[in-house]
C-alpha cells in the first residue's frame, strides 16, 4: 500500500511540474527576443513592430555582448559605475570581466567608445545594432551614406 501511495504521489508531483513547465513555455511565446526568432520573416516582424532601421535603441534592449536588439529588457551589468545590458549569464561574466566587450567602435571616427555611454542605432533587420559617440555622430554618418 505505501508503494502504491509514493507512486501516486510521484505521478502527481510530477504531472504539476510538467503542467508547470508547459504554461512556462506558453507565456514565453509572446515574449520572444530577435535572437530566438527562427525565420528571417519573423525577425523583421519583431523589428516592424518596435524600431525601424536607423532607429536608436535604448540600451536595456541590446546584448552588449551580441551586439544585438533583443526585443525586450536584458539583464543589467554595473560594472565601474557604469550601466551595460547582457542577455545572458555568459554574457554577464563576459561585461564584468572583459574590458573589451565594453567597448564599441563608432563608425564615423573609427575611435572606440564605451558601450554604456554610446548612442546605438539599429544597423540591419537581422537586430544588429551599431555604436556611436553621439547623435550627431550618428548624424554625420548617415549624411554620408
Amino acid at each position: 500500500m505505501k508503494n502504491i501511495i509514493k507512486k501516486i504521489s510521484l505521478v502527481l508531483v510530477l504531472s504539476i511540474a510538467f503542467v508547470g513547465c508547459k504554461n512556462s513555455q506558453e507565456e514565453n511565446k509572446d515574449q520572444m527576443t530577435l535572437e530566438e526568432a527562427p525565420a528571417t520573416q519573423e525577425k523583421k516582424e519583431i523589428l516592424a513592430s518596435n524600431y525601424q532601421l536607423g532607429d536608436h535603441i535604448p540600451n536595456e534592449l541590446v546584448c552588449m555582448v551580441n551586439n544585438a536588439y533583443m526585443g525586450t529588457p536584458q539583464i543589467q551589468v554595473p560594472v565601474g559605475g557604469k550601466t551595460y545590458y547582457g542577455c545572458c549569464d555568459m554574457c554577464v561574466g563576459k561585461l564584468n570581466n572583459d574590458e573589451n566587450a565594453r567597448m564599441g567602435q563608432d563608425p564615423l571616427s573609427g575611435k572606440m567608445i564605451d558601450k554604456s555611454q554610446a548612442y546605438i542605432i539599429l544597423s540591419n533587420e537581422d537586430g544588429a545594432v551599431a555604436y556611436f559617440e553621439s547623435e550627431d555622430s550618428y548624424k554625420k554618418y548617415k549624411n554620408q551614406l
